[in-house]
C-alpha cells in the first residue's frame, strides 16, 4: 500500500491572503478592512508558492457562503445576519454551492470567470488545486442564484410537513418554528423567521440549538432517519445524493483536482462509497481528503467510503502538539504510525490548519521555532501528504482580537481582515523577504528546504520507515521524552532523520540496530560520510551495526543525514 508521490499541500484563505488593507478594525466591514481577491494569486504568488515545494493549493471558503455584505445589487439574495457568523460569514455555511465568494472577485459579475482564471494560473505553475466540499450542511437560508439550467435547488421540492423523507434534501422539526436558545434578533420587525424549523448541521434535531452549535447551518439528508433509531433508507437513492454528485462533477469540470471533505464522517459511508467511484469515471485522477476523527472508521472510509486520504488529527497532530508542549514523551510517536500500521501512506499530516491554533500562538509553542521538530517528523515520516497552512512557513502568531474570532491563537475564517506577517512577505506582490524579520526569514527558508526535500528526496518521497526508538528507549545519550529518531530509505539512499523538542541544544548518540542495517541496505563503515541535507554540512562518523553515531542537534533541532 503505497503512494508513489509525495503531496505537498498548501492550505491558504483568499480572503485574508492577498488582503493588503492593514486598517484591521475590530468586527471591520468588507468597506472597512477589505479583503483579498482570485487575482492576487499572480504568477509571482503561485511561483513563491511552488517553491516551497509544494504540489498542490487548498484555496479554502471558495464556494459563496452566508455574509453580512448586501451584493443585492449583482443580483445575489442577501442573508439575514441573525444567521451568520461574523461580517464576512463561515465559509463552511455554503449559500450557493454552484458560485463563488463575491468578496473574492474584482468586478462581481465577472466572479466565476475570475476564479477559472486562478485556476488556469496555478495549473500553469504546476500546482494541482483543491477546493471544500462542504457536504453535511449547507447555510441557514441556502439559494442558488447561479444553478445551471434544469438544477432543482435544494429544499426546493422538499415536503415540508414530514420529518423525515429520503427524497427531502433537509429535516423538519415539524409544527415547530426555529427557536434558537438565545436571542437572534432586536428587530421585532425584521427578525429571522424559519417555520417549519429545520434540524442544525451539528446533529441538532429539534428548533432550539445553542450559542455553540452550528446555528447557521441546516443538516443535509442522506437518507438516515436519525430521529428513529438511525435506519437507512438508501432505495431508491436519496434525492441529496444525486445533487451532491451533480455538484462535484461541476466542479472537476472546471477542473479541480481534489476536494477537501468537511467533516465527512458526518456523512454515511454509503453515499462516499457511491459517489466517489462515479467522479473519478468521469476524472479519475481526482483526489478526495476526508476531514475525520474517529480512528475506529479509517479504514471503512478508506476501504469502504473510497476516500484517498483522511485527516491523521487525533494522532499524530494531537501527539505532536503534546510533545512540543512537554506534556507527552516523544516516544508516544511510535505508538502513532503502530495504530494505523498499513493506512500510514493514506494519512495527511499537519501542524497547523485553520480549525487548530497556531504553533507561534500563546495557545500552543508561542514561536514558529518549536515546530521544527514536529513539522519535520509530520513532513518526512512516511510518504503520505503533509500540509501547511499559510503563515505556518512565517511563524504568524494568530494573536489578531479580529471580532467575531477573538484572540484564540487562529488566523480568523469569519471576519474581515488581514494577516501582518503575510503582508510583509507579499510585500506590495513582490513576494520577497525585504519586509520579513530575521526569524521570519530563516524560518520560511527552513520550511521551504524541508519541503523541497520532501518531494526531491527517493527516500522520504516513496522510501521505507524504520523507527529507531526501540534501541533508544535505555540510551544515556538520547533522551527518548525529548528527542526522536528513524530511518528513510530507498535503494541506495539511506536517511537517518533525528528531531530534538528541547530548547536547549543537545549531542546525541543514537543507536543503530543490527536489524536496520539489513533492512535498508546500509553497509557497516570505520568512518562514514554524513551530510546534513537542510544545511549542506558534512561530517563523518563510524557507522557499525550496534553501535552509536554521534551529533549535535540545536534548540528545537533537527537533521536529516544522507549517509
Amino acid at each position: 500500500m503505497e503512494k508513489s508521490n509525495k503531496i505537498v499541500i498548501y492550505q491558504v484563505f483568499p480572503r485574508l491572503f492577498g488582503n493588503d488593507n492593514d486598517t484591521c478594525v475590530k468586527n471591520g466591514t468588507l468597506q472597512q478592512n477589505g479583503s483579498g481577491k482570485f487575482s492576487d494569486f499572480t504568477h509571482e504568488a503561485l511561483k513563491a508558492i511552488s517553491e516551497l515545494g509544494v504540489t498542490h493549493i487548498w484555496y479554502t471558503g471558495v464556494i459563496e457562503h452566508a455574509t453580512k455584505t448586501d451584493y443585492t445589487r449583482f443580483g445575489i439574495r442577501p442573508d439575514h445576519p441573525a444567521v451568520v457568523k461574523g461580517n464576512a460569514g463561515s465559509p463552511y455555511a455554503i449559500k450557493d454551492y454552484y458560485d463563488v465568494d463575491p468578496d473574492l472577485a474584482e468586478n462581481v459579475p465577472d466572479r466565476m470567470a475570475e476564479f477559472e482564471a486562478m485556476l488556469t494560473r496555478t495549473h500553469r505553475e504546476g500546482l494541482k488545486v483543491i477546493i471544500d466540499f462542504v457536504p453535511n450542511h449547507v447555510a441557514r437560508e441556502y439559494y442558488s442564484d447561479m444553478k445551471p439550467a434544469g438544477v432543482r435547488d435544494l429544499g426546493e421540492e422538499d415536503k415540508t410537513s414530514i420529518g423525515f423523507s429520503n427524497q427531502n434534501n433537509f429535516y423538519y422539526i415539524t409544527q415547530s418554528g426555529f427557536s434558537p436558545q438565545f436571542l437572534l434578533s432586536d428587530d421585532p420587525v425584521n427578525g429571522y423567521s424559519e417555520y417549519p424549523a429545520k434540524a442544525t448541521g451539528n446533529d441538532v434535531f429539534h428548533a432550539s440549538p445553542s450559542l455553540s452549535d452550528w446555528y447557521e447551518t441546516v443538516k443535509l439528508n442522506y437518507g438516515v432517519d436519525y430521529v428513529n433509531g438511525g435506519t437507512k433508507e438508501f432505495d431508491p437513492i436519496p434525492d441529496t445524493w444525486n445533487k451532491m454528485y451533480d455538484i462535484l462533477i461541476y466542479w472537476v469540470d472546471k477542473g479541480v483536482d481534489g476536494f477537501r471533505c468537511d467533516m465527512a464522517e458526518m456523512v454515511p459511508v454509503e453515499f462516499w462509497e457511491w459517489v466517489i467511484p462515479k467522479v473519478k469515471e468521469h476524472v479519475p485522477e481526482v483526489i478526495f481528503i476526508a476531514e475525520i476523527y474517529n480512528p475506529q472508521r479509517y479504514r471503512e472510509f478508506l476501504s469502504t467510503g473510497q476516500f484517498d486520504y483522511l485527516y491523521d488529527k487525533v494522532g499524530l497532530y494531537d501527539t505532536l502538539r503534546g510533545v512540543t508542549c512537554c506534556n507527552r514523551s516523544a516516544s508516544d510517536i511510535t505508538e502513532c504510525w503502530k495504530s494505523i500500521e498499513g493506512i500510514q501512506p493514506y494519512m495527511l499530516n499537519f501542524m497547523e490548519n485553520h480549525d487548530e491554533q497556531r504553533i507561534a500562538s500563546d495557545f500552543f509553542a508561542h514561536n514558529g521555532k518549536a515546530g521544527i521538530p514536529g513539522m519535520v517528523v509530520s513532513a518526512t515520516m512516511n510518504v503520505n501528504p503533509v500540509m501547511l497552512y499559510y503563515g505556518q512557513e512565517l511563524g504568524e502568531r494568530g494573536m489578531d482580537d479580529e471580532g467575531f474570532s477573538g484572540v484564540d491563537g487562529r488566523t480568523t475564517i469569519f471576519d474581515y481582515w488581514s494577516v501582518a506577517s503575510v503582508r510583509n512577505w507579499r510585500n506590495g506582490g513582490q513576494f520577497n523577504d525585504e519586509k520579513l524579520s530575521d526569524e521570519e526569514r530563516r524560518l520560511r527558508g527552513y520550511y521551504k528546504k524541508l519541503l523541497n526535500l520532501c518531494v526531491s528526496q527517493p527516500a522520504i518521497a516513496s522510501g521505507q520507515f524504520f523507527d529507531l526508538m526501540y534501541v533508544n528507549q535505555n540510551n544515556d545519550q538520547f533522551n527518548p521524552h525529548r528527542q526522536y529518531a528513524y530511518l528513510r530509505y530507498e535503494g541506495e539512499d539511506v536517511l537517518l532523520i533525528c528531531v530534538n523538542f528541547d530548547a536547549n541544544a543537545v549531542r546525541v548518540g543514537v543507536n543503530l540496530p543490527a536489524h536496520a542495517f539489513d533492512c535498508s541496505g546500509l553497509k557497516a563503515c570505520d568512518n562514514c560520510e554524513m551530510t546534513d541535507l537542510l544545511t549542506g554540512e558534512k561530517m563523518w562518523s563510524p557507522l557499525l551495526p550496534d553501535h552509536r553515531v554521534f551529533f549535535d542537534l540545536g534548540p528545537y533541532g533537527a537533521r536529516i543525514l544522507k549517509l
